[in-house]
């Protein structure tokens, strides 16, 4: 298990923590050993320097898990500058608000995506060049900066409006990285496989704890779960991380056996896990730790739960994670059972690039009873501590379902209606009514032929003021570029 190092260093230097000649990435081109991996970084991070951008400047990249979209993470830093993301899911004009909203200096893409783009996309001053475009021909050594300097800005998926950028230190992502190579304990000859996106908090995070902890990484684009299962069995994967509806997918994927008992490690994220879809993954890959997992990209990860306690306790999120003061406070910021879940410490980002006032809102000093003190993120997650201090997710504030005076929250009518098999995906949520003020709507997953039998299960394990009281069926659920469940975006085509 890798040791903790609270000392904020440089993000660009964590290529140097694996042993030279091990293998620090895997993929279509072959593999890449540690020293082969430093001297890549150093290449490209001098070629993007040799063109003369002001310290601070954003270099973007669209990108699918090429080699480049791999390195640029650390090169870009490197180079004195700022790493900006981009989802290769986004449609082009996701792509021009991200670009014009950094003020991006540099995008790095491939032919045929820019040719996806149209006039006026890429703004005036952004020069634009291919991934093949980017060595240079010198090896620049790792930074000596500011860890507190500005080293990414990342995105959030925009399913509730135009995406906003969250401003990350090289400090920030390098606890993040000594923090879950640590409480994962990954070690030197784990092969972790990358599905997630690397613009996402939780899928660029996989390099970095990967890499800090002398592990290899596998980067994967995969259209099917097949093609994730093929690619456990290809590479011997022994950690794979991913969210609920990914999950969903893997489980209803045929599994050879000796492939299943390959795992050691799972981990979720980006969404609370049902006990149902627990106990499914518990039986499906028996040999492999199951760590839950809450994060929020404003802080990056928060809590943890031992995965010796996820059989006793499906439900859970956890505890702090290492660097991570997590609090749970009232409406007036006193401790509380139930209540708001704010974090506090260094892995607290730095606010919403080129926007104060939603900064303001989110980015508050932390209660006066908080160890760290100083800037806290306010999540506005509704959180409840159990008596062992274990910490279960109830809901967001604002989508709370208020029912007849009751505050209702989603997540629990989720988990009740996934745990009788009827459907594997559920999402609900709170319709206007004049009678209740907000009726319970469940749009689920399947042709509808279930839902009496659904009914009836849940007239006897809910409350009356818990049941749903209208179901919307699908073929399937929309996602958005992250994998996860697109909540905003279902609630607003059902109303």
């Amino acid at each position: 298990m890798i040791a903790l190092d609270p000392a904020p260093h440089l993000i660009d230097a964590l290529p140097l923590r694996g042993a030279p000649d091990a293998i620090a990435l895997a993929d279509k081109a072959g593999t890449m050993r540690f020293d082969a991996l430093e001297t890549a970084v150093g290449t490209i991070a001098h070629g993007i320097a040799a063109r003369g951008w002001a310290t601070g400047e954003r270099v973007a990249s669209w990108l699918p898990k090429s080699r480049a979209a791999c390195l640029l993470p650390l090169a870009v830093p490197r180079a004195g500058l700022v790493h900006v993301p981009i989802n290769p899911m986004l449609k082009r004009a996701q792509v021009a608000h991200i670009l014009a909203d950094s003020g991006a200096r540099l995008l790095v893409t491939q032919a045929a995506r820019l040719a996806a783009l149209e006039p006026g996309d890429v703004p005036t001053g952004c020069t634009v060049i291919t991934e093949e475009e980017l060595a240079g021909s010198d090896a620049m050594p790792p930074s000596s900066g500011d860890p507190d300097a500005l080293a990414a800005i990342l995105y959030t998926s925009g399913s509730t409006g135009r995406p906003k950028g969250v401003m990350l230190s090289h400090a920030n992502l390098w606890l993040g990285a000594i923090s879950v190579a640590h409480y994962l304990k990954i070690a030197p000859d784990d092969r972790v496989l990358g599905v997630l996106p690397l613009s996402f908090d939780y899928g660029q995070n996989q390099l970095f704890s990967s890499w800090a902890a002398g592990a290899s990484v596998v980067p994967l684009d995969y259209l099917t779960a097949r093609d994730v299962v093929k690619a456990v069995e290809r590479f011997a994967i022994t950690t794979l991380a991913g969210v609920p509806p990914l999950w969903v997918q893997l489980l209803e994927a045929e599994w050879p056996a000796d492939t299943a008992a390959r795992l050691r490690r799972l981990t979720n994220s980006g969404g609370a896990l049902t006990p149902a879809l627990v106990r499914a993954l518990r039986s499906r890959f028996p040999a492999a730790e199951l760590f839950a997992m809450y994060g929020l990209t404003e802080a990056f990860r928060s809590t943890y739960l031992d995965p010796a306690l996820i059989d006793a306790h499906p439900d859970s999120i956890g505890r702090a994670i290492p660097f991570a003061e997590i609090l749970v406070v009232d409406a007036e910021g006193r401790k509380a059972r139930q209540g708001e879940l704010v974090h506090a410490g260094p892995l607290v980002a730095k606010g919403y690039w080129q926007d104060p006032e939603r900064t303001e809102r989110r980015f508050r000093l932390a209660p006066e009873h908080s160890t760290y003190g100083g800037m806290a993120v306010w999540s506005g997650d509704t959180v409840a501590e159990d008596a062992d201090g274990l910490l279960r997710f109830v809901g967001r504030d604002d989508e709370m379902i208020k029912s007849s005076g009751n505050r209702i929250s989603p997540t629990e009518i989720e988990e009740a209606v996934l745990a009788g098999g009827e459907t594997q995906e559920a999402v609900a949520f709170g319709v206007p009514d004049p009678r209740l003020g907000q009726a319970i709507l469940v749009v689920a997953r399947g042709d509808g032929s279930t839902e009496a039998a659904l009914r009836q299960r849940l007239r006897r394990e809910l409350p009356s003021f818990q049941q749903p009281a209208h179901y919307v069926w699908r073929e399937s659920l929309p996602r958005n570029a992250n994998g996860k469940l697109d909540r905003a975006g279902l609630k607003a085509e059902v109303l």
